[in-house]
């Protein structure tokens, strides 16, 4: 640890050496690789801010930074030439901690099958098979989707069954049943019309949806005149099917004639970005890549573009955003150059336009879902409360805290956890309120609080990770800005780096807001984020105000049953447990309280006399002499 901070020492003595003009720098390992290439308008503030303090760094640089061995150099005339370099750089060396994306679009193909009962696929490969090929395309994703629509709107199999050899063998799969296919396995089509709707679906493919409906329209009005009905109502199924693609498609149609659309989601470790292709107004490519590391939204979009158009060959006139660019000045300059005409960077704010970034955004989202076997919703929700907050990585584990007392009595906590946005319930805990009297909720909380990283410190001297030894990406505390308040201080003075924010609830006891030292950050127009932060201030006061419920029963128990000798706890539990309430029990008769589970005579005497003290029968009964107590014996 000494000799890292000697090396980090020793980097930045030589980075503040360095002039305050443009250029780019190279960061090396001790194996002399390039691990991370960047530019900088100043070079010596840019490069000594690595070497400065860590509390400002994302966790991809902090493990950057700890493998840097030396830098070097290269100074520009401009900003500009820099950005230029530093992206011809990266191309070329390839480092570890830029992002990277594989240059893997290559042409594709439509494959026909040979002979009889013919198949139509998606391929991305040419093979000496027999078969014809229809193509090249640049897009897989246009050519698969548009092979999926064809198969299903003309009733093709895409199953693996081959004909006639598997004729009535075995049921027609589930396609069948939902309309979808014709099942050529139950041997009951004629492969002419088979062989029909074949070549009608190769010339949907061939020539898009208004050629094949302009076409079949014909078929259908001559089939009408020449009686044939049957095949009349067939065509008409199919250009009906064929206009329902129409409008399903309108819904990620895009009034931007030709503009590629950009989104990224972030999560632990990893951040997804997805790529929306528009040509004619119509989604034509969609792209998603996944990358290691996680940085500031800003940059990693700059990273992002110049390396997905450095790859590309198209750049369209238009590049829409979920958000802001690093450098956009810089970034628009250089695709304006590469295209050879303007390009816009575009970040709408409302309307059709945010509507397309908002679901390029939901597909970024479940791809990194699926990567990290969360569900889509919850990876969306933790991404949009990332951003929400200006959190520098996604809150993967969330505390959450609540007070809950009647009139400043029986004080207690509830702390519940959620890890990838769900209850995570064998992280709760429970707190009683052990120095704070009376109705105080700030310093009930900030008690809560500095025992929880008390026993995190205690933890983490144990080489201890798990519990309490774990740190939360963020802790939400159950009030507005007021509880904030209060707790930061203590944080800042324990040394604890987690963001701590409050939930804010309106007149009506639902989530309105995220509270923060400074004001309120509205939570309502983010309905992923709002679902999940309501989700999680119902369970805390849920937790809370369940152990508070607890712990009067317990102080009922314990001012009432447990006063009366002879009656201890397991006694006392028992009892309540047989009669529901301490009312039944004080109303039971001496027989009923006798017969009660974990009750002896003596005990069940004193339980009754504590509750009868003036004439009792349990008062006359232990009397010595008493007459009637001997004549029951005599």
């Amino acid at each position: 640890m000494e000799e890292r901070d000697e090396k980090r020492r020793e980097l930045r003595q030589k980075a503040m050496r360095l002039p305050l003009t443009p250029g780019v720098y190279l960061m090396h390992n001790q194996a002399g690789e390039i691990i991370y290439i960047g530019k900088a308008k100043a070079l010596k503030n840019r490069v000594s801010q690595y070497f400065g303090s860590e509390k400002n760094h994302d966790a991809k640089v902090r493990k950057m930074v700890s493998n840097v061995d030396w830098f070097e150099y290269i100074l520009t005339d401009s900003e500009f030439e820099a950005f230029v370099l530093e992206s011809s750089l990266i191309k070329q060396h390839q480092p570890k901690y830029n992002i990277l994306l594989k240059d893997d679009k290559g042409y594709c193909y439509i494959r026909v099958s040979g002979g009889s009962w013919p198949r139509i696929t998606a391929v991305l490969q040419k093979e000496e098979d027999g078969a014809k090929y229809v193509g090249p395309y640049l897009s897989f994703w246009s050519i698969r989707e548009t092979v999926d629509a064809a198969r299903k709107i003309f009733k093709l199999p895409d199953c693996n069954r081959r004909f006639p050899q598997d004729f009535g063998r075995g049921r027609p799969c589930l396609n069948f049943y939902i309309d979808q296919c014709c099942a050529p396995c139950r041997g009951k089509i004629k492969e002419e019309d088979y062989n029909e709707a074949f070549q009608q679906a190769l010339d949907f493919i061939k020539g898009g949806s208004s050629t094949s409906v302009k076409v079949l329209t014909q078929r259908m009005e001559q089939a009408a005149e020449d009686l044939d009905f049957e095949l009349a109502a067939r065509l008409r199924d199919r250009i009906n099917a064929i206009n329902k693609l129409k409008d399903r498609q309108k819904v990620v149609a895009s009034r931007v004639e030709e503009q590629d659309v950009f989104a990224l989601a972030q999560g632990e470790s990893q951040t997804a970005f997805e790529v929306f292709r528009f040509t004619g107004g119509k989604l034509s490519d969609r792209e998603s890549f996944l990358t290691e590391g996680c940085q500031p939204d800003p940059e990693a979009r700059s990273e992002f573009l110049r390396q997905y158009y450095a790859i590309r060959e198209r750049i369209p006139p238009v590049v829409t955003l979920d958000g802001p660019v690093e450098d956009q000045e810089l970034v628009a300059r250089w695709l304006t150059e590469r295209r050879g005409r303007t390009v816009k960077l575009n970040v709408p704010q409302r309307g059709d336009q945010r509507q397309l970034v908002e679901m390029c955004r939901s597909n970024a989202a479940e791809n990194l879902a699926q990567q990290s076997g969360l569900a889509g919703r919850d990876a969306s929700a933790l991404d949009e409360l990332r951003r929400l907050l200006g959190l520098e990585k996604t809150p993967a584990y969330i505390e959450s805290y609540d007070i809950s007392n009647l009139q400043g009595g029986e004080n207690v906590a509830g702390m519940v956890a959620f890890e990838n946005g769900r209850p995570l319930k064998s992280a709760y805990r429970r707190f009683k309120v052990k120095t704070v009297e009376g109705q105080d909720d700030y310093g009930s909380m900030r008690e809560v609080i500095r025992r929880r990283f008390e026993e995190y410190r205690a933890f983490q001297a144990k080489g201890d990770n798990t519990g309490f030894g774990r740190l939360p990406d963020l802790i939400l505390l159950d009030g507005g800005k007021g509880h904030v308040g209060a707790v930061q201080p203590l944080l800042d003075e324990m040394g604890i780096a987690v963001p701590l924010f409050g939930m804010v609830k309106d007149d009506k006891h639902r989530t309105r807001a995220i509270a923060q030292t400074g004001g309120e950050i509205a939570i309502t127009s983010t309905r992923r984020a709002f679902t999940l932060v309501s989700s999680i201030q119902d369970e805390v006061h849920r937790f809370a105000i369940g152990y508070h419920r607890q712990q009067r029963k317990k102080s009922a128990i314990s001012s009432t049953l447990l006063s009366i000798e002879g009656v201890g706890p397991a006694r006392a539990k028992a009892l309540l447990k047989h009669f529901r309430t301490v009312s039944a029990v004080g109303s039971a008769t001496l027989e009923e309280l006798e017969a009660a589970p974990g009750m002896t005579k003596p005990a069940a005497r004193r339980v009754y006399g504590h509750f009868h003290p003036e004439g009792g029968e349990a008062d006359s009964l232990e009397k010595p002499g008493n007459e009637g107590e001997f004549s029951g014996n005599g």
